[in-house]
């Protein structure tokens, strides 16, 4: 009798801890009045003339062609910010796997005066071959002389940056000169650099001087991956929970850049900036933020098949350096819920307040399909008591974070991709926008990927010993777009279905922007395989906001004229606001995630406080010089210039 009593206790906390984590979803009526305050109106994204996608699946080397549609799975992106320089952030620059090109197009809600002819980039002179495709496009003032530029990653190649010329009236493909920022020699005009395989970018300044540093990290190792007559030089991950064999991390750091017809720019490569345990995983998204309050942002690396990694920024002026910190386990935290221990597939992240704490917490989008792989997306709530505490933290090695997911309702979803946070009713409190969904077709292969999870980690490097996955199979086809609204308590509900947005085509970027500069946060979508999305903000009873457009100067600028704006955003800017329902920070953000980009528009919902709001912000000016200063603002858009002091820039 006393034998059974160990395992009878084992199978009742069994129990007790399956009921727990099994906890019910908030009843249907408190998503209906929640998703009641919604509303959005899906509108048709001009795209170019004579445009054709007729491409459902890429070519690949003959290693992986049993498994074409799982190497065809990534390559959507989309991204939104101010193209014309006229102020808006109703310019798209997205890209499409239906014809492996990159779209540069205007948001649906654009008036006439931010239309142009829709078209595609061309890399032309530089070399390209078939064996490339674009993977994402990243808007960003690279040369520093207030035009916005487009990076554009690869796979196959190193990356390729679009320089806006300054001569150039409109948007259009002749208004962007390419330029290597990984320049490679090419006598004969063929392509004889590294094979990177890009799937995540992060850009900010990482070092504190003010400029547009580019974090990049590949997915797979430098190979043949697109080359159908390739070289049996490609792999797949060395485990499910643990993989380190992957593409590597690349640190870009600015150091000049010239305006002009013909513009130019150039960065050297920070070699040893990861530590180097930490730098060859199977990153798909990379976002950091500013934790410590010393101008330069901590970095989150989101990796498929293994852990994840927190990065504290040691970084000096003109040297990018990282340190990592993990989280700390107690008797009754899970492993995967301590940050940098997970073994989970990290698809997608994003910094944002999402208490209103203003502090920095961190969402991490991971695959919690129900009956196939049941993970738990990740929500690290930001426990430090200041941003010094947090320093000492981080610089101890530990990261004070507490996984709150299923608590806060966010644990599950589906096959979890990029994820955004963003005030959609502007009443303070953050709502969270996840793309979902893998493979799509009509045969099951779920019960083959269960099978190949449950084999011994040697296994998984030859691509040999994975199952079919071509066009046809299925898997995690049909999720949908997860909206979490967030509710007055804090909490969120999923309300996607309710809102109409529901549509079962994998979904892979979010992209937000207040496009028509009317305070109503709208946000588009890459899908995979699919046309992209646009939705319109048309909710009902939008709170106050504070939008603020946050420039460095450049000298001579002329706002409006030759895609030039008021001046250079400012990388690495960061904003606490202070009104009576409590403080909220936020950011510039210059780009990251998995293959979605908001505006660089910083924007607080207000609700319905309608008073002056004591705004707090920090810089680098252009000599890199650190500076802090409180102002007062009424609520509505301001653009700001931050040189020695904060100034309102004149109206146009």
């Amino acid at each position: 009798m006393r034998r059974s009593v160990p395992a009878a206790t084992a199978l009742v906390l069994f129990l007790v801890l399956y009921l727990v984590a099994r906890t019910p979803g908030p009843a249907a009526g408190d998503g209906d009045a929640t998703a009641g305050k919604y509303r959005f109106t899906a509108m048709p994204i001009a795209m170019p003339p004579g445009y054709r996608p007729v491409q459902t699946v890429r070519k690949v080397n003959p290693a992986y062609h049993h498994i074409r549609s799982w190497i065809s799975s990534v390559g959507a992106a989309i991204a939104l910010n101010d193209l014309t320089g006229h102020g808006r952030d109703d310019g798209l620059c997205l890209v499409d796997p239906r014809t492996d090109q990159v779209v540069v197009t205007y948001a649906p809600t654009a008036p006439a005066a931010d239309r142009f002819t829709p078209f595609t980039l061309d890399p032309a002179p530089l070399p390209m071959d078939a064996a490339m495709a674009p993977m994402g496009c990243t808007p960003g003032d690279y040369n520093q002389d207030g035009r916005t530029d487009l990076l554009v990653y690869y796979w196959g190649r190193t990356p390729i940056m679009f320089l806006a010329r300054a001569d150039a009236g409109s948007p259009s493909a002749a208004s962007y000169r390419p330029v290597e920022p990984v320049p490679t020699a090419s006598p004969d005009g063929r392509y004889h650099g590294p094979r990177w395989n890009t799937d995540a970018v992060n850009v900010a300044d990482l070092d504190g001087d003010g400029r547009p540093d580019v974090h990049l990290a590949n997915y797979f190792p430098d190979s043949d991956v697109l080359d159908p007559h390739g070289q049996a030089n490609v792999v797949m991950n060395s485990s499910m929970s643990d993989a380190k064999n992957g593409g590597g991390t690349h640190v870009l750091r600015w150091s000049g850049g010239t305006a002009g017809k013909d513009p130019t720019v150039s960065y050297v490569e920070q070699r040893g900036a990861v530590p180097f345990d930490a730098s060859t995983g199977w990153t798909l998204a990379i976002s950091s933020a500013d934790l410590t309050g010393d101008g330069r942002p901590e970095v989150y690396v989101a990796n498929d098949f293994g852990k994840d990694h927190l990065f504290y920024n040691t970084s000096t002026k003109g040297r990018i350096s990282f340190t990592e910190a993990t989280g700390q386990r107690t008797p009754a935290t899970a492993k995967s819920f301590a940050l940098g221990h997970d073994s989970f597939k990290g698809m997608g992240v994003d910094f944002g307040d999402l208490g209103r704490t203003g502090r920095f917490d961190i969402v991490v989008s991971n695959i919690t399909e129900a009956w196939g792989l049941e993970e738990s997306n990740l929500v690290f709530v930001n426990r430090a008591r200041s941003e010094a505490a947090m320093r000492r933290a981080l610089a101890r090695g530990d990261a004070p974070f507490d996984q709150r997911a299923r608590k806060l309702g966010m644990a599950w979803t589906g096959w979890g991709w990029d994820v955004k946070s963003g005030d959609f009713l502007n009443s303070g409190r953050l709502d969270v926008v996840q793309a979902d969904g893998f493979v799509k077709g009509k045969i099951n292969r779920w019960p083959w990927l269960q099978e190949m999870a449950m084999n011994n980690d040697e296994q998984y490097t030859n691509p040999a010993m994975w199952p079919h996955v071509q066009p046809g199979d299925d898997v995690a086809g049909s999720d949908t777009l997860a909206f979490y609204a967030q509710k007055p308590g804090g909490s969120f509900v999923n309300v996607g279905k309710r809102l109409g947005l529901d549509v079962p085509i994998p979904t892979r970027g979010v992209a937000t922007a207040d496009t028509r500069a009317n305070g109503a946060l709208d946000f588009a979508l890459a899908r995979q395989w699919g046309p992209p999305a646009f939705y319109a903000n048309t909710s009902p009873n939008l709170g106050n906001r504070l939008g603020l457009h946050l420039y460095r100067p450049v000298p001579g600028a002329k706002a409006g004229a030759n895609l030039q704006g008021p001046g250079t955003p400012a990388y690495g800017a960061t904003v606490r606001i202070q009104t009576p329902a409590g403080t909220q920070i936020s950011q510039l953000d210059g780009g990251g995630g998995h293959s979605g980009r908001r505006s660089f528009e910083v924007r607080f919902g207000l609700g319905s406080y309608s008073g002056p709001v004591t705004a707090r912000i920090r810089w680098a000016d252009q000599s890199g010089a650190p500076h802090d200063q409180t102002v007062r603002l009424p609520p509505g858009d301001h653009t700001l210039l931050l040189g020695n002091a904060v100034e309102e820039a004149p109206s146009s």
